[in-house]
């Protein structure tokens, strides 16, 4: 006890103390600390946040509110995620030019840098869906058949059975699917715009949705050949009925016109 005290009255064991502090508190930094990349990636993604902070104020503020909370011209965008920021503004819907029953796609005056900083901004806010990865989304080795499935008992109430689109009420429409690129589908299949259901993961899984995309591509492709025949636009039933009715009776009753009027003729003759 006598020879630790004598130590501790030593007048270079503050110096060394401290110097163990140092150490030890370096160590612990180099453990724990962010990597230089991590930081850079949060660096990127503040700056991001700022820069789509700016345009969010020049172009959507005025109908969502400054904060995103909505407003009686638009609606909350706390939560809705990246992902629908990106089919909104990526496919020309958002900014709106006018009011409606609903927002037709347009030309997109965004490019995709600055929609990344948009969705930045919005997922900020609260968190949502994210922008889906090209693994997500890319159709190759889907399940064309189970894909056609899942249209008709999902979507083609509303998008007809080949995905053409078709009428709503209040002059609302579910719009045409072809063209439409993969991403945006999987992201409307995510975020539900405007009409349409959500089909989350927990109702339709990442692999239904790449075989629901799979088969879209397959029935709109610009290669298809449909291997009924003339397929009448793709438009289903009601005009295949109205052919049926137009051409199928018109036709009995042309023939019956002609057997009636060549028995008329052979009763004169």
């Amino acid at each position: 006890m006598k020879k630790l005290s004598a130590r501790r009255r030593h007048p270079l064991a503050a110096v060394v103390v401290l110097l163990l502090a140092l150490a030890c508190t370096g160590g612990l930094y180099v453990l724990l600390a962010p990597t230089s990349e991590a930081k850079a990636d949060t660096t990127a993604q503040s700056l991001a946040i700022d820069e789509g902070k700016k345009l969010y104020a020049v172009g959507c503020a005025s109908c969502h509110g400054t904060g995103g909370q909505g407003t009686t011209d638009g609606p909350s965008l706390v939560g809705v995620g990246a992902a629908a920021v990106d089919f909104q503004v990526g496919t020309g819907r958002m900014p709106a030019q006018q009011p409606g029953a609903q927002v037709p796609k347009k030309r997109n005056i965004y490019s995709q840098a600055e929609i990344d900083q948009l969705a930045a901004f919005i997922s900020s806010l609260g968190a949502g869906p994210n922008v889906p990865t090209e693994a997500q989304y890319n159709p190759e080795g889907a399940d064309i058949a189970k894909g056609g499935e899942l249209f008709r008992t999902n979507c083609a109430q509303c998008h007809n059975f080949t995905g053409k689109g078709g009428a709503l009420t209040h002059g609302k429409f579910a719009p045409d699917l072809e063209g439409v690129s993969p991403k945006h589908i999987y992201e409307a299949m995510q975020t539900g715009p405007q009409n349409m259901p959500s089909f989350p993961d927990t109702t339709l899984s990442e692999q239904n949705k790449q075989d629901i995309i799979a088969y879209l591509d397959a029935v709109n492709g610009d290669d298809t050949e449909s291997p009924g025949g003339l397929e009448l636009g793709g438009l289903g039933p009601v005009s295949e009925g109205l052919f049926a009715w137009i051409f199928g009776l018109g036709g009995l009753i042309a023939v019956a016109v002609w057997v009636a009027a060549r028995t008329a003729k052979a009763k004169k003759s």
